[in-house]
């Protein structure tokens, strides 16, 4: 059972900088795709970066430029370094990966999310 524990998030001022971290337990890191969603107050889930096994990564277009996904395959850790953060970007982040043993291949698992909140 793939098990997801994101951290990382807080309050930060418009322009400032966050890195969110995501450890992943319970399968094989290494073959995963790795993606970050997030979820504003009153708005529906929205992909924010995805960066597969082999370490293509993909941007929402709002973010692309000032987020950078990357993962680290010896700590079974993904992370998303989040640069000149604008209020628009506040909301929930969520973890989310896709099993790929053959008991859970293509399940989804999400983790339960860390706040970021920005403003002055």
């Amino acid at each position: 059972q793939v098990q997801l524990v994101e951290s990382g998030g807080g309050l930060v001022q418009p322009g400032g900088s966050l890195r969110l971290s995501c450890i992943f337990s319970g399968s094989v890191f290494g073959l995963s795709d790795m993606s970050w969603y997030r979820q504003a107050p009153g708005k529906q889930r929205e992909l924010v970066a995805h960066i597969s096994s082999g370490l293509i990564t993909d941007y929402a277009d709002s973010v692309n430029g000032r987020f950078t996904i990357s993962r680290d395959n010896a700590k079974s850790t993904v992370y998303l370094q989040m640069d000149s953060l604008k209020p628009e970007d506040t909301a929930v982040y969520y973890c989310k990966t896709q099993g790929v043993l053959s008991a859970d291949y293509g399940l989804e698992y999400w983790g339960k999310g860390t706040l970021v909140t920005v403003s002055s």
